[in-house]
């Protein structure tokens, strides 16, 4: 089970951490994936990492500005948004999963999904 939280209004320009945390085994073998859905439009994948190893993916639209990471002691994946824009808005999931590397985006390739968090930056 995945619980996503860190989600919250936050200006343009600034900053805000999501958590992602499991409550019942380790994430080893998985690859960790955050995803977004902004209202009338479709989920869309912003980052992932695999938990082994720590390769990571991002969306172009995020580059350079958001990082994902991960805490094996507490067993976490955190999305650091740092200069979030307006459209950065959305409801953002974390998801766990065994894609390849070049199917990192393809939201339909992780089985398990957190309950999202509300993100939203104000300009």
């Amino acid at each position: 089970q995945l619980q996503a939280s860190g989600g919250g209004l936050v200006q343009a320009g600034g900053s805000l951490r999501l958590s992602c945390a499991g409550s019942e085994r380790s994430f080893s073998g998985y690859v960790m994936g955050w995803f977004r859905q902004a209202p009338g439009q479709e989920r869309e994948f912003v980052a992932a990492i695999r938990w082994s190893g720590g390769t990571t993916k991002y969306a172009d639209s995020v580059m350079g500005r958001f990082t994902i990471s991960r805490d094996y002691a507490k067993n976490t994946v955190y999305l650091e948004m740092n200069s979030p824009k307006p459209e950065d808005t959305a409801v953002y999931y974390c998801a766990a999963g065994r894609p390849v590397y070049s199917a990192f985006d393809q939201s339909d390739l992780y089985g398990a999904w957190g309950q999202g968090t509300q993100v939203t930056v104000s300009s």
